[in-house]
């Protein structure tokens, strides 16, 4: 079943406003269309209170300040995206986000969340705060836009 377009919408307005260009991470629109109509990938969007915003499409006229997007497994989750508006930015909307994925996921029947990132990716602090320790590398996986080949860092946590 398809997010409501006003979900992808609101993950497309943050995403483009959040995501640097020049690291080429930012998904496009089908991309999150495609990954949303599987049964096994979840959004989870929040206003600029940290407030979770209806998955059914219904926010009242709020705005989406940050999502995350995952896909769970048998046990596992993996965190696919997550992105806070620039203008939302060191307000604790990061890690209210990363908290409800922790709840979500264990109601999912999961023990683990993973998450991959390029090295140098501020995000690594509000990820060390949140209990991810480093359990694996990919040396020179991810290609910048200017060509620089930069290593991804695998993290993994127990929920």
């Amino acid at each position: 079943m398809t997010a409501p377009a006003c979900v992808i919408d609101h993950i497309m307005t943050v995403m483009e406003a959040a995501f640097d260009p020049a690291y080429g991470e930012a998904w496009n629109r089908r991309q999150i269309t495609d990954a949303l109509t599987l049964s096994n990938t979840h959004a989870l969007l929040v206003d600029q209170n940290g407030t979770i915003l209806d998955e059914g499409g219904n926010t009242d006229g709020q705005r989406a300040c940050g999502f995350v997007l995952t896909r769970a497994a048998p046990g596992e989750e993996e965190l696919l995206l997550i992105a806070v508006h620039p203008e939302n930015r060191g307000s604790g909307l990061g890690k209210i986000l990363i908290e409800q994925l922790f709840k979500a996921a264990r109601n999912r029947g999961s023990e683990r969340i993973f998450l991959e990132m390029r090295r140098g990716n501020p995000a690594v602090h509000l990820y060390a705060k949140l209990g991810f320790t480093p359990i694996g590398e990919r040396p020179k996986y991810y290609r910048m836009t200017n060509g620089e080949r930069v290593d991804a860092i695998t993290f993994g946590r127990a929920i």
